[in-house]
């Protein structure tokens, strides 16, 4: 197929701009469903997850070409998109209703500009590294659907101030292994196998660092935890 879109760079690029119709098409659909009573709450966690996933597109960059960076173009689009609506004062906004807790867009400045941000530095620095796709599954699958699935538990327990439940933490460990897992299968980079040990270490420690992290800092916690232990426990990124 990548013969149809020569040379490299047109190959390159044609993936990105999937990646990001991809996006918009899933945040698209998300603000017509919220538009007609969808959970809000829902909403989010799932424009959380759908974008943390964008690097099952990873191995499809050419990287023999500079234009492989070309990976981060749509979670860059939406820093910018986030300062320049979370520096608004439009609540009317759709992607404030969509992706804030309170409808305040300055709400966009905190947990979601860090969630991006965090995207194109690995992207960046790590594209197409079993630390990045393993801090990313980690921070999407993990601390995405455990405040959803957590927010209703009965028992809870408080962390240097910020109650948390035990039904959320065991989320962030579950999903974020299983997450990251299935996002190591896609890319391709299990070769030998799911490294299921380095994942439950990686995914006990990230439990803990989102257990006492303040909120939304979670979100460069995580991975930069991740990472480091991706490479403490193999030696390689």
């Amino acid at each position: 197929m990548q013969s149809l879109f020569s040379p490299v760079w047109l190959w390159n690029t044609a993936v990105a701009i999937v990646e990001i119709v991809y996006i918009f098409v899933v945040i698209g659909v998300m603000d017509k469903l919220v538009a007609r009573g969808f959970p809000s709450d829902l909403s989010r966690k799932i424009i959380h997850i759908a974008a943390g996933s964008y690097i099952i597109f990873w191995p499809l960059f050419d990287t023999s070409h500079w234009t492989r960076y070309l990976c981060v173009l749509m979670p860059l689009i939406w820093v910018l998109l986030f300062l320049s609506k979370g520096m608004s004062n439009n609540r009317d906004d759709s992607a404030v209703k969509t992706m804030t807790r309170t409808g305040d867009p300055r709400e966009l400045l905190r947990g979601p500009l860090m969630f991006a941000s965090v995207m194109v530095v690995l992207g960046l620095l790590l594209f197409n590294r079993t630390s990045a796709v393993v801090a990313l599954g980690m921070l999407t699958w993990g601390d995405g659907l455990a405040p959803y699935i957590g927010k209703h538990a009965k028992h809870t327990y408080r962390t240097l101030g910020s109650t948390k439940s035990w039904l959320g933490s065991a989320t962030v460990f579950i999903a974020g292994v299983i997450g990251a897992a299935l996002m190591l299968w896609i890319t391709g980079l299990a070769h030998n196998g799911i490294p299921w040990g380095l994942l439950a270490i990686t995914g006990a420690v990230a439990t803990l660092v989102e257990a006492f992290s303040p909120r939304d800092i979670d979100n460069l916690l995580i991975p930069l935890v991740s990472v480091a232990m991706v490479y403490l426990l193999t030696g390689a990124l």
